[in-house]
């Protein structure tokens, strides 16, 4: 069973540097890195990077601007 798992970031750029270190580590990008449109149901400030594990499983590094 694949599962979704989310960290919470403490900035932007954690987020980013998530995402190259998953890709670096061999990780599958899962999606654009950045900001999220609120018009498909994010909250406002929603800044995520999504990369999928060898397992197939969705890792989320994610950071709520206020």
């Amino acid at each position: 069973m694949r599962q979704h798992t989310a960290f919470a970031a403490r900035s932007r750029a954690e987020v980013d540097a998530f995402h190259a270190a998953a890709v670096q580590a061999g990780g599958i990008d899962n999606g654009p890195l950045g900001l999220r449109d609120t018009a498909q149901g994010y909250p406002s400030g929603y800044d995520a990077a999504f990369v999928l594990d060898p397992d197939g499983n969705n890792m989320e590094a994610l950071y709520r601007e206020r």
